[in-house]
Parts: C-alpha cells; structure tokens; sequence
C-alpha cells in the first residue's frame, strides 16, 4: 500500500474535526472517583520464570467498580533500591501473555509493569482477566461494546483500569512513584493518551501508533479493523450514527492529549491504514506539552518503527525517568 493520507506537510498542521463533550471533565472525574471508592487491593506474587537476571510478579489489582484485573510486573534481578517504572498497555487483541515476552524494560533498569487487558486476549497473546460486564448488541470485537452510552463504552472500564494500573505499579515498595512513564503500541498507544490526560503527575508518555484517536475522521477513512467494526454496526443499527458519535466523543485520544502534562514521543506510519497517519498527528498536534516529538516512518504500515522505534524509545525515555 502506497501513502494514501494527507501529505507531510499537511500532517503536521491537521486538526481533528472531534467534538469535545462539555462535560468530559466531569464525566471522568466521577468515574474514577466511583473506582476509588473500591480499594485497590494489589497483590504481587512472585513467579518463577527462568529467568536470571529479571524478577517477575504477577499481579491483581482492583480495576473499574473494583473488578479484577491481572498484570505482570517486572524488575532487574537483586534491586534493593525504588526505582523508575514504566507502566505498559497493549494492542487489541491481546492479553498479557508469558511473562518471559516482557523483557525490555526491566533490562533496561527500570520497574515494568505490564497490564492485561480486559475481555481480551485470544487475537495473538493469551489474557486472564475477564470482563463480566454485559453488552447490547454489538458488532464482533470491543469497538461497539455498550457504544449507545458513554457510561456503558467498553473504553469506560478499559481505561479506568489503566489508571488503576498506575495507582498499582506505584503501590510497590520497589518503585520510584514520582518517576513514572507509560507506553504501548496502537490500542496500548490510545490507552496511553488516555492516562496520560488523566493522570497528571507523569514524567514521560510513549504511545506508539495509537489508535483510537480521531474517531470522525478515523471511522470514514479507513475501512481496515478495528475501525470498521463501528461502520459495520452502524450499517446494520440506521439512524444511530450521532449517538455513536456522541460516545466516542468521551474516549478520543485527541481530547485526552489536550490535557496532557509530560513529555512525549509519539510514532506513526505513513502507509499505515488500521492508524491512519492524519489520526495519530491529530492526537499530537492536540498534545497540550511543548516538550513532544514523533518518529514518522515513510514506508511502513501499522508495524510503524517496530525495533526501530524500540531503540528511539531506549534513547528517549531514560533520560525522563533518571531526571
């Protein structure tokens, strides 16, 4: 697939059309204040893996309305001291996996704390945490999960408990909490705008060809999963299209990076389709930190940078998370 967005150079001046709720302050406030009132509860137990050079735990912490969600968490073999953590969210699809696929960060000196992801985790890695919240009907996937309201939007619970697996990486006594940075790739780089608007106290923010940023824009251009999935439902559901905008509007990347406070490094892939650049730049052009740049690979599609990217990241953030 050749480049099929908007050039370069209009790129990096593009604005999202999105709407932003006059009550998404509001809206977020109350919902994770309904979380808090659950305790967090996070428990780590150490698992053997293997391994000699990392320490693994495995990790349950209270999510959204104080559900259970799993996660692993990682650190350098023998630490005696806090350190800096970098809290990892990940692609749609997958769950958290085997612990010993989670190796870069802990190698790299730092604590990493891997979150599994709710519901899923039979696309291309194994997840354990379950979501036992019911739906309306929904096209296949996650995109259209409860779409008719913001307060029953799949995203709702997902991204509440990226906030709590904050809350439980900083909870570890071997954790530096005021040095914390959070990362992911495409559905992990959409839920890091997300925590990064809502969690204002960061040192670094790494989201990787993020997705679910620019809906109105990302839902007519594209007709590459997951997008589609909205397109194919509001096929079948006529005359739902303003109330399925409506609840996007709350989980947009771009509304969540206007309210952003630490520095970040964004990626995007020209020829990428499933994150059409022009999404990706929306979300950084909103991005409210001067302190921000983007890795932009020409000729590559959603698998963006890949090590590539890992390495401009390995040059990035230490030099965030060690002050």
């Amino acid at each position: 697939m050749s480049q099929f967005d908007l050039p370069i150079d209009q790129l990096r001046t593009y604005r999202s059309a999105s709407v932003e709720p006059e009550d998404f302050d509001a809206f977020w406030a109350k919902t994770l204040a309904e979380t808090r009132a659950h305790p967090l509860d996070a428990r780590f137990e150490r698992v053997a893996t293997g391994l000699a050079t990392v320490e693994t735990y495995d990790v349950t912490f209270a999510g959204f309305d104080g559900q259970p969600v799993k996660g692993w968490f990682a650190l350098p073999a023998g630490i005696s001291e806090p350190l800096p953590v970098v809290v990892e969210f990940l692609g749609y699809g997958g769950g958290r996996g085997l612990p010993h696929t989670h190796l870069l960060w802990a190698s790299a000196g730092f604590g990493h704390f891997v979150m599994d992801t709710r519901g899923q985790g039979s696309g291309w890695a194994t997840g354990d945490t379950p979501d036992p919240v019911g739906s309306a009907p929904a096209a296949p996937g996650f995109m259209t999960r409860g779409i008719e309201n913001p307060d029953t939007y799949y995203y709702r619970r997902l991204f509440t408990d990226a906030v709590r697996a904050v809350e439980a990486a900083r909870s570890h006594p071997l954790v530096d909490a005021g040095r914390t940075a959070v990362t992911g790739g495409s559905q992990g780089g959409g839920i890091t705008l997300a925590v990064a608007g809502l969690v204002r106290d960061l040192v670094a923010v790494a989201p990787d060809v993020p997705f679910l940023c620019d809906f109105p824009r990302a839902t007519t251009l594209t007709d590459r999963m997951p997008y589609r999935e909205i397109g194919n439902y509001l096929k079948a559901h006529r005359g739902r299209v303003q109330r399925a905008r409506d609840t996007l509007a709350y989980f947009d990347g771009v509304h969540f990076a206007a309210r952003a406070t630490a520095p970040a490094l964004f990626s995007t892939a020209l020829e990428d389709q499933t994150c059409p650049p022009s999404t990706v730049f929306a979300a950084f052009n909103a991005y409210a930190e001067d302190d921000k740049e983007i890795e932009v690979y020409d000729f590559n599609d959603h698998e963006g940078g890949g090590s590539f990217q890992q390495a401009a990241q390995l040059r990035w953030l230490p030099g965030r998370l060690r002050g």
